[in-house]
Order: structure tokens, then sequence, then C-alpha cells
């Protein structure tokens, strides 16, 4: 592995040289990334799936991330495709979650407008820390009563789930390390709501063709929003990239209550 833009020091691959690569910015307050993979024409799914685009190294980063974050934000489309199981306790981690005053692992937090879950699945049945599942005021009542029983569960907006009260809400809790897995659709909301600030991008050496959609999937944002690359990673042609809003700080891995 080797970083070809940034400069972070260490040995590169380790997992502390990654969580020094991917820090959370200091002094930055609420914070939200998206994780996502693509191939080199802009798939972000092979065969229904990101797995197909993945890599070791991929896989390796994308483990860092669940545990540099507090939590998960993740579409209920994703849940049911990619057979989403809850966070887990990383021992590599374990310190540095603890001075950090984070929980033992990231809370899985799912966005549903139509609550259409498997709350049999370990997701609801196992977690170390209660999945949150993010859903509206007007939720069918008999789902929302039973998916209580099962997690924990937030409101917002009517018709649709509103983002910037949904972000809100978990940022009161204190989880300001936030994480978006996507998929496709949900990251183009929060996009849309401009409420990304950092976007990690692995792009996989692969030409896919077909209809699998792009990372971001939705309506045209009306302002393209341009962002500022950080870091270049690259291992076996796999390209991990790392942008920021462009009058957002530099990460600094200095501040402990936010790495």
């Amino acid at each position: 592995m080797e970083q070809l833009i940034g400069d972070t020091p260490g040995s590169p691959g380790s997992l502390e040289w990654l969580a020094q690569a991917y820090a959370y910015p200091s002094g930055a307050g609420r914070w939200l990334r998206a994780n996502m993979v693509a191939s080199l024409d802009g798939a972000a799914r092979l065969d229904g799936l990101s797995e197909g685009l993945s890599s070791e190294a991929d896989k390796r980063i994308f483990g860092v991330l669940r545990a540099l974050c507090d939590v998960v934000l993740v579409g209920a489309e994703t849940v049911r495709a990619e057979g989403y199981r809850p966070g887990r306790v990383r021992a590599e981690f374990a310190e540095r979650r603890a001075a950090a005053g984070q929980l033992p692992a990231p809370v899985i937090a799912v966005v549903t407008r139509s609550l259409e879950l498997d709350l049999s699945a370990p997701l609801f049945t196992e977690p170390l820390v209660p999945t949150v599942v993010i859903t509206t005021v007007d939720a069918p009542a008999g789902k929302l009563a039973r998916t209580a029983e099962r997690a924990d569960v937030i409101t917002a907006g009517t018709g649709s789930v509103d983002l910037p009260l949904a972000v809100a809400a978990l940022t009161e809790r204190g989880w300001r390390r936030q994480l978006s897995e996507g998929g496709p659709r949900l990251l183009g909301q929060l996009a849309a709501d401009g409420l990304l600030d950092e976007l990690c991008l692995s792009v996989a050496p692969l030409v896919t063709a077909g209809d699998s959609p792009r990372i971001v999937n939705g309506p045209q944002i009306p302002h393209a929003r341009p962002m500022r690359l950080v870091s270049l990673i690259e291992e076996k042609g796999f390209l991990f990239t790392r942008y920021l809003r462009p009058t957002e700080p530099d990460r600094s891995p200095s501040d402990p209550a936010l790495t």
C-alpha cells in the first residue's frame, strides 16, 4: 500500500497508519463522511452487490472507518441486499474508542420509510449496542410498534425521512462522528441536503458497464458541489481517495476527542 497524495507518518497499510490517514477532522463538531466503492466506469454494484467491486485493502479500510465512527447511517435497501449485521468490537481500537468516550462498537442506524425490515435478523436480535431505526412520524403504527420492540426508533419528517432532522437527532445523542455506507439513494439525499462533509471513494480497476447506479443516485443537485482531494492511496490497482468539502479544516490526528 502506497500513499500517493498525503503525508501520513508510520507504516503504510497498518491499522494505526490507516487510523491516522482517516482520522476525523479536529474541532469539526458533527462530521458526516460517506464510504463507497465504484468501478472505473462509475458502477456502484456488480451483480447487484458492492462485494464484487471490493478488495482486501478496501475491506481493511471499511473496517477502520467503522472503528473510528460513532454511528453508521445506512438505507434499508442496502441492509436487506447486503445482509447487514451489528457493529462489532475491534480489539485493536478498544482503547482508542474508550479514550474518545465512544461506545465499544458503532451504532447501526437504518433509514426506512416503509419499515420493511427483518426484525428477526442478527442486526436486531444480537447487537452489542441497540440498532437505531430512523423513519417518518406517519409510519404505519403497527410496524412502528413492532420495530420499537427491537430497536431504538427515531422519527423525522412526514411522508419521507427528513435527513437534516435525523442527522441532528443522532448528533444530539453525542454521535458526532457519522459514517454513511449508502446505498446510492441515501447518499443522493444526503448530498442534496448539503449534509455530506467527506467522501471516501474506493475505485476498483474494473470496467463493468450494465445498469448499476452511480454511488450518488437521485435528482441532479442544483449546484454541483466541489470537493478537495486530501489523500490518495494505491494498492494492487485499487485507488482509495478521500475528499473533503473545500472550506473544511484539514484532518488533524492530534485531537483525541475526534480520533
